[in-house]
Order: structure tokens, then sequence, then C-alpha cells
């Protein structure tokens, strides 16, 4: 049977889902399927198909192949009672031809929806990963201090999730407030947690060790202590490749010996060890510690981004700024590392890749083998400061003005991941390059000079 699409709309939140569903994501396609009907929903370019009688699909193709946006053919497999085959050629395309098996659909499993607690979900990289669960099916519970974030990106996530809206709510509280988390956790039964919360400047924390032991320790402690009194032991973990310190080599496998340089890092590495104390003593407890390294990008909406507050301690929003005029130039520190252009080399992470990271990582708590396990999370591959100024230039338009200062303390030379242990056992691969990600970012400053403190938000 071959099927065209039967409406386009906008706004994905116009689509009518009034069924229990399965929801199947793949490639930034989500085909919502059920017994009786299916739609399927094109998330960055607004597509959406409404498919009646439907069969367990096994190919997606466009009519015509022009303007391969994401380059060539790309495939996954997603097992279940039945194997479902799902080829995108072309996302860009607006009519694909789907083809059915005639076999039908009840032998689909259909999940029941699980509720997840995010921990600092108003974040950069919380906001995105709530995003991904929405409409990856999932509901959302995000608690957040705003200590560095904005409630406004949880208003911005749920206008981008349309339907998938009612899924998420938001309560303002520090994870350090015992009784007003117990409260969160007796009102909602939740299947799992993706723990963010924390504070994450290495320079400050240097300055105010105190603050950061307090905050990301004790928030951490009171957490897993409320979580085994309501008897939800399924854990991700935001963890860090700064647990690695200075690598004497690349890249970097989890296996690696582990060290840290500042008290942020030495927070990190204690969480997880925090962690494994707790599944040796109670093997009943799933946790996922995922150890991501530089994630920069927004979502291709230009809706939702980084937007942190004070002077940034990262690279690229560091460079959206001079880029929009908020700074009038960059300071590149060290150029005489044994590097191709003699700047540091680290590995950049979309933090769309990074999001679904998480989502294959929750799934993953499923498996019953499961125990204590640690991945990582990022590209694989080194790219240097210059050549990651470079390709923001070429995607904005911008020339960055750059000034030369000599080495920070503590700055590794090469950092870059080891990616094959995520790629094996969570089955996710990051699909962006360098250049989607300055594409991405530059859509999100272009459109957010100042982040999150336009009229739409103050209104909000």
């Amino acid at each position: 049977m071959i099927f065209s699409p039967l409406s386009k709309k906008a706004v994905p939140s116009q689509s009518p889902l009034p069924f229990s569903r399965q929801v199947l994501t793949f490639l930034g396609i989500i085909a919502i399927i059920s017994q009786n009907d299916c739609i399927v929903y094109d998330q960055k370019y607004g597509s959406v198909w409404h498919l009646m009688q439907i069969f367990v699909a096994t190919e997606i193709r466009p009519h015509c192949s022009q303007h391969q946006r994401y380059g060539g053919t790309n495939s996954r497999r997603i097992e279940g009672p039945t194997t479902i085959k799902l080829k995108v050629f072309n996302l860009a395309s607006s009519h694909y031809r789907l083809r059915f098996h005639s076999s039908s659909l009840p032998n689909v499993s259909i999940m029941p929806t699980q509720t997840i607690l995010v921990t600092g979900g108003a974040g950069y990289i919380g906001s995105h990963t709530v995003l991904q669960l929405l409409l990856g099916g999932f509901k959302a519970v995000v608690v957040d201090n705003l200590d560095n974030s904005s409630e406004a990106a949880i208003c911005r996530v749920k206008k981008l999730a349309g339907e998938f809206a009612d899924n998420l709510s938001f309560h303002k509280l520090d994870i350090r407030d015992r009784d007003a988390l117990d409260k969160i956790f007796s009102s909602t039964k939740f299947d799992a947690v993706i723990h963010f919360a924390g504070l994450k400047a290495v320079g400050e924390s240097v300055q105010k060790p105190l603050l950061y032991y307090n905050n990301n320790l004790i928030g951490t402690t009171v957490l897993l202590e409320i979580m085994a009194a309501h008897g939800c032991k399924k854990l991700v973990f935001s963890s860090s490749a700064t647990v690695y310190g200075w690598p004497k080599e690349v890249p970097c496998t989890e296996e690696f010996p582990l060290s840290a340089a500042n008290p942020y890092g030495r927070t990190k590495l204690i969480i997880e060890e925090i962690c494994r104390d707790i599944y040796r003593a109670g093997s009943e407890w799933k946790i996922i510690l995922l150890r991501y390294f530089n994630p920069v990008g927004a979502h291709p909406s230009g809706y939702i981004g980084e937007d942190p507050r004070g002077i940034p301690n990262n690279l690229m929003p560091f460079v959206q700024q001079v880029a929009v005029g908020r700074r009038p130039e960059l300071t590149v520190y060290g150029n005489d590392y044994k590097t191709s252009d003699g700047t540091g080399v680290r590995d950049y992470i979309h933090v769309i890749d990074l999001a679904d990271g998480h989502i294959a990582a929750l799934r993953k708590l499923d498996d019953p083998k499961i125990g204590c396990e640690v991945y990582n999370l990022g590209t694989g591959k080194g790219t240097s400061v210059l050549e990651m100024v470079k390709a923001f230039e070429q995607a904005s338009g911008k020339k960055i003005p750059l000034v030369l200062a000599g080495r920070r303390p503590g700055d590794a030379e090469i950092v870059y991941a080891s990616t094959g242990k995520a790629e094996r056992e969570l089955n996710w691969k990051a699909k962006y390059g360098v250049d989607e990600m300055c594409r991405d970012q530059w859509n999100w400053a272009n459109k957010n000079p100042y982040g999150y403190g336009g009229p739409e938000d103050s209104s909000q």
C-alpha cells in the first residue's frame, strides 16, 4: 500500500491524539501509532501526516531526492515483538511514500506512559532533554531552583511540545529542601529520575568550593534518600568528562583513570562514587552515569538554547555574545599547544544529540542486566577552538574579533571521547556535526540576542 501526506500543518499541536499510542522517534521524525491510525510528524519541518488503517511500516521514502539536508541514507532498527525498519532518505522533501507490510499492528506492543522527574530541567541541557522526553511519549515533572536558568525555557518547551504540553509540569524548588521534594514524590509516582541539578562553573568552584560541595553533594544525597524512601530506584545522572582530569591519551574511554582538577569536577566524581556505593549496597538500583563532553548548539527552531547568567564559562556562548554585539571580542587562551593550529582541542556535541542520549539511557534502565553503568556521550572527534570559531563565522556571516592570551592553568591540550560503548549498548550515536551545531547556535542567538529576556517571556 502507498500513502501520501493527507495534511501539512505548521503547528504539531493541531494534530489529534485521541488514542493509546506507541511513539517511535527516528532522525527528527516521530511516528505515533495505534491499532487504528497513525500520525507521522516531522519535528524539523512541521509536516504532519494522519494515516488510517495502519499496518506495520517498513520504509519511508520521499518522491524526490533533492535538498539532501541530512546527507544520504539513514536507517534504524527498533526491536520489539515486531521489528520495524525505517529508512529516511530526505527529510526536507514535503512528500513521502510510505510502504507497509500486510501484517496487522496488534503485534506491536503499546508501551504505557512513564513519568520522569527531571531535576534542573529548566537549564540548557535539561530543557532540551525535557522536550525530547515529551515528544518521545513520556510525562515529565521538572524541579529547578532557577539559580542559573529561566522558567521561560519551560514555557517555550511547552509550546514546542504542542499536543504533548499537558504532559509537562514544573515546580520551583531546591532539591536540598527535603520536605518540598518529598511532597513532590508523595503526590506523583515516578518511574525514573534524570538528575541535572547542580552548579557547574569551574572558576567559581575554585573560588567558592563550599558552595559547590553544599549544593551539588548535599542536593544529590537528599534526592537519593527520597528516591529510596519512595521506591524509585532508577537514575540517569548528568556527570561530565571533567572526571578524566588531564588524560594522557585520547580518545577517553570509560575505563580511564579518574581524577578531578577542581571542586566542580570533584563533586561529579564523588557523586559517581556515591552511585556506585548505593548500587553495591542494594542491587535493585539501576543507575546510568553519562559523562559528556562539550554541549553546544540549540533546538533547530531557535526557540530554546543556552542562556548563561553573567560572563559565559564556555566557548560557544561567549562566541555568540560577541556575534550579537554583547561583547567586543573573544579571548583565546593558549595558542601554543601541539595541535594543528596551536589551540586546544575538544569534543563538541550538539545538545539535541545529548538530549537523545539521555532518552537512550532512560530506556536502557529497563534492561534487567543493568546495574550501575557509565557511558561517554560525544562525537568521538576533536575540534580546535579556532576551527570552531571559523565554523561559527561561516554559519553566522559575522567576524569574531580574537585576542590571544596565555594558557589557563589546568586546561588540557586535547580531549575527546571514545563513544563505542554508547553506540553498542545504548544504540545511540551523535548525528550532527560542527556545521549543524554552529548553524543552530547562531539561529538561537540571532533570534534571542539577550536569551530568555524578550517581550514574549516577560508576558508569560
